[in-house]
């Protein structure tokens, strides 16, 4: 399981984690338990579990969510559930179903039980209906901010890469483009400047790229990463740069290649990058 980062919501005066794994998310059931005890989240959450109706609940999700999800152990589980002497943890659960709907983690913070937010809506209901809809409400609000910051970082990120772009096509312009030629001719080599940028990051052009995405809305940088567009607006200044100094154009793309190799390298290890990736 990937390294999730953590965030958290406050429900009825009760601080509740969520976090990303994989593309979904998962809150703490440990802090929903708090809710109704603080002292014995485990047991509240094992209670829950020992129940019939949970029990088919979890299993129904595995089964439309997790093609290896371990039927014959889930047939053994549901037959006992409900009896008095029938337990079960949420460790001992994902262990021996292969379930993927709940995650069990270890550490004095931000350890304990996490559902997918399906199976922890239900486990609020269970614990309160008026705490399930106060918990929903928030986790909306929150996912509401995440696509709100996610929306200006992009918008943000664009900007600095417009920018960048002017003063990319403004070196073009002067040192590229000579004097009384068309506008077509001229756009020709504009384009042909954006095409050296291209190969020297993403390794094809934008004709290459529309041909393998004909369904796809938009041009090739609109669907780069952050740690992409960061090295675009680099590579930019440099082409400019190299333009100025008379630089011949394949000359200039092995030099931008390789730049664009470093500081991808370089980029892909920086946290605050790898955030803006995980938004």
């Amino acid at each position: 399981m990937t390294k999730s980062i953590k965030k958290t919501i406050v429900v009825k005066g009760i601080a509740v984690s969520t976090r990303q794994f994989g593309k979904s998310d998962f809150i703490s059931l440990t802090d929903i338990a708090k809710y109704k005890d603080d002292e014995r989240t485990n047991y509240i959450v094992q209670n829950w579990m020992r129940n019939r109706s949970t029990i088919e609940f979890l299993g129904l999700w595995e089964r439309i969510n997790n093609r290896y999800f371990k039927g014959i152990e889930f047939d053994a589980f549901k037959n006992e559930a409900g009896s008095n002497s029938f337990s079960l943890t949420p460790k001992r659960w994902v262990e021996s179903t292969g379930a993927v709907g709940l995650v069990v983690k270890v550490g004095r913070y931000g350890g304990g039980v996490y559902a997918h937010k399906d199976i922890a809506f239900e486990f609020a209901s269970w614990i309160s209906a008026e705490f399930k809809l106060f918990l929903i409400k928030e986790f909306q609000r929150l996912k509401e901010k995440e696509i709100e910051r996610e929306k200006l970082g992009w918008d943000l990120k664009r900007n600095l890469a417009a920018i960048n772009y002017r003063i990319h096509t403004d070196a073009v312009k002067e040192h590229l483009i000579p004097p009384q030629i068309s506008k077509v001719q001229s756009q020709m080599i504009y384009a042909s400047e954006a095409d050296v940028l291209n190969v020297a990051l993403f390794g094809k052009t934008a004709k290459e790229w529309r041909k393998t995405n004909l369904k796809k809305p938009g041009n090739i940088r609109d669907y780069a990463m952050a740690a992409q567009l960061v090295c675009l607006t680099n590579l930019e200044s440099f082409n400019a740069q190299f333009i100025k100094q008379k630089l011949g154009q394949s000359d200039r793309l092995q030099m931008l290649n390789q730049i664009a190799i470093e500081q991808m390298k370089s980029l892909l290890q920086i946290t605050r990058v790898k955030l803006l990736e995980e938004k």
